[in-house]
């Protein structure tokens, strides 16, 4: 993938970039290769400096914006010359953390993905063209993504959200939700399950969303999942039955209260108010333990129902109903 375009910064006859890259598809975690190409105009310039950053779409409650989230320098200060052609090679590493854009080669819905070349002389800034970048899935993340679909699931949209999941550890500022609608079999107690991952070297966070349907006495609310897998285990494990299992004991959670006469008498169960925001009762509550139902996952499943904040704003801190 190549942009060339005379920096606007610095009008005619300026310095011409092309940001190249070796391969535009990765993965969490790997990085991009590559050489940003400078080539001088019709006067000598004194580079103050070189940057890339990954750049990518992220929704927040006052709109959408395009946010940075990971910078490299490439090379500090130096003179070009008139004319002259300087090839500046580099590796930029991608964040773990790094959202998914694309799955078996198709890029997911609502997501975007860019390295961004920034070329500054005297201390005017050029913030480039997007060179576009396919970020692809961890096994983990593929085989749980895979699972859903293999379960029937059909994909509806991915997003990020501004903020954090409150008791994962996290660096970015946003995370990301790819959402699904049910099959037949889970229609009439889920309307929507949201994923996210959340990885790191040593595996990968999955936290679910399970957006239930309501009916009489039951009002529709939310629940939330979390689970922890490891990446040596993702091609050892049934994950489909994993998967079945998650989505089961959620729909299984909602019949078994709705029999029981709904939510009322627990204190405020009930949608958080916010797309992406879960609140979890304190005391007794609905948490528990699912146990992992295939070899190699390590753990079992937390899943409760929401009560007090899951994903945090950026203003942190727990949002009282």
């Amino acid at each position: 993938m190549v942009f060339k375009k005379m920096m606007r910064a610095f009008g005619v006859g300026g310095p011409t970039v092309d940001t190249v890259l070796a391969n535009p598809n990765t993965r969490p975690g790997l990085a991009l290769e590559g050489q940003v190409r400078i080539a001088g105009g019709d006067h000598d310039v004194a580079i103050d400096g070189v940057v890339l950053g990954l750049v990518t779409r992220v929704e927040s409650e006052h709109g959408d914006s395009f946010v940075e989230f990971h910078r490299l320098p490439v090379a500090g200060a130096f003179q070009l010359r008139k004319g002259e052609q300087r090839d500046l090679p580099f590796s930029f590493p991608v964040p773990w953390e790094t959202p998914i854009t694309d799955v078996y080669g198709q890029r997911l819905r609502g997501m975007t993905m860019g390295l961004r070349t920034e070329l500054a002389v005297a201390k005017a800034v050029d913030k480039g063209d997007l060179d576009e970048v396919a970020v692809h899935p961890l096994p983990a993340q593929e085989r749980i993504l895979d699972a859903f679909a293999r379960l029937g699931f059909r994909f509806k949209s991915a997003d990020l959200e501004r903020g954090a999941i409150y008791g994962v550890r996290t660096t970015l500022p946003f995370y990301q939700e790819i959402e699904f609608y049910p099959p037949p079999q889970y229609a009439g107690a889920i309307n929507e399950v949201e994923v996210t991952f959340i990885a790191d070297p040593q595996g990968v966070e999955v936290v679910l969303e399970f957006d239930k349907r309501g009916g009489f006495l039951a009002p529709g609310h939310d629940s939330y999942g979390r689970f922890r897998v490891s990446h040596a285990d993702a091609d050892t494990t049934d994950w489909a039955a994993v998967v079945e299992q998650w989505v089961s004991e959620a729909a299984g959670r909602y019949q078994g209260m709705r029999a029981a006469g709904g939510f009322g008498g627990h204190g405020g169960y009930g949608h958080g108010g916010h797309h992406g925001h879960y609140r979890r009762g304190r005391g007794a509550g609905m948490g528990g333990m699912a146990a992992g139902v295939a070899g190699g996952v390590v753990g079992g499943m937390i899943l409760g129902e929401a009560m007090e904040e899951v994903f945090e704003d950026d203003g942190g801190g727990f949002e009282e109903e």
